[in-house]
């Protein structure tokens, strides 16, 4: 199938691809049939003035458009007939009833010319199989041997006027390759325009297609946005939550402050002033922790807090002597908060 050569519809050139389609070759271009076309309108333009330059019907003729062709690229069966006569070529009316009492086999001629409007398309036996080239198709269509008459009966029914190419056509490869071989089609071709139609319905989808891409990529990026938040929501309160141990914390200090405040107030005289020296906050840790000594020296024998006995003033040499400010401070740390329990406990049991 790919040997056989096809021109597709451009325009309204359908009478140049017929015409081409039928010689399988790029034989003629609109130049060439614009000459062909100009060259009958001559003609018939002398021919109208043999009545007179002057006749009103001569004038009427110059008034009108040419019959042979058009803008469009329409050219007409006079332009392609013409044409076919430089290869030795002749049309003849397939469906005329002069034809027809032939009865010549379809199948017996080479290759016929359908004309319906404006529409030229070419159906050639290449090889020993026959084929439809019109320029409409996506392709060539195989057309079986007993389908032909069908096929050509069916374009008569629908208006077509037939025409049997005479003469021998050139040579061209494809009519040499399938003279050994025979072609099968599984998909027939298309119209141009139903395969037009079908791109674009599938352009339509595939655009909808990407649109439910994009909207699933949003999504995903919505869920993605969420899972951000839902971690964002997640360390604030974890932020929170250690804002508020924090808050816990130093209200436990305050207290363990207040509490040891308590005892130091209670535990040694008053001091005027708000301001406190280092020599004296020494001194009343001295104080205090004698304070500790003296009770735990009190308690019975084999008491679990029981420790050797110590006279005060052994304490006072102990303290001065071997007690440095951060081992004061780190006792001073355990003693408050064991007062922050003992002070929880108490506002528990209220």
């Amino acid at each position: 199938m790919e040997s056989i050569f096809h021109e597709k519809q451009e325009g309204s050139l359908c009478a140049q691809h017929c015409l081409n389609n039928l010689l399988q070759g790029e034989y003629f271009s609109p130049v060439e049939l614009s000459s062909i076309a100009h060259q009958l309108d001559e003609e018939e333009r002398m021919r109208m003035a043999e009545g007179g330059v002057t006749s009103e019907d001569y004038r009427t003729f110059l008034q009108q458009p040419s019959g042979n062709m058009d803008d469009s690229g329409f050219f007409s069966i006079q332009v392609i007939s013409n044409a076919l006569k430089v290869w030795g070529l002749e049309l003849i009316l397939f469906n005329s009833p002069e034809y027809q009492r032939l009865r010549i086999d379809p199948i017996n001629e080479r290759s016929f010319i359908c004309n319906y409007k404006e529409h030229w398309f070419t159906v050639r036996k290449l090889g020993k199989q026959w084929f439809n080239l019109n320029s409409l198709l996506t392709g060539p269509e195989l057309i079986s041997d007993t389908y032909l008459a069908l096929f050509l009966a069916q374009l008569q029914q629908e208006g077509y006027s037939i025409f049997v190419v005479k003469g021998d056509l050139p040579d061209c490869e494809a009519d040499q390759l399938l003279q050994m071989i025979r072609v099968q089609q599984m998909h027939r071709p298309k119209l141009i325009g139903e395969e037009l139609a079908q791109l674009k319905e599938q352009r339509v989808q595939k655009t909808d297609l990407e649109r439910v891409v994009e909207a699933n990529d949003g999504s995903g990026m919505l869920d993605e946005d969420e899972e951000d938040l839902q971690r964002a929501l997640a360390l604030s309160r974890q932020e929170i939550d250690l804002e508020d141990e924090e808050a816990d914390l130093r209200r436990a200090i305050q207290l363990s402050m207040q509490g040891t405040s308590r005892n130091i107030c209670q535990d040694t005289p008053q001091t005027s002033g708000t301001h406190l020296t280092s020599e004296e906050l020494r001194k009343r840790r001295e104080a205090y922790f004698e304070k500790q000594q003296q009770q735990q020296q009190q308690d019975p024998p084999g008491h679990p807090c029981e420790k050797p006995n110590t006279s005060s003033g052994a304490l006072d040499s102990d303290l001065g002597d071997a007690m440095s400010e951060e081992d004061m401070l780190q006792a001073a740390v355990t003693m408050s908060l064991e007062t922050v329990r003992s002070n929880f406990k108490t506002e528990g049991k209220k």
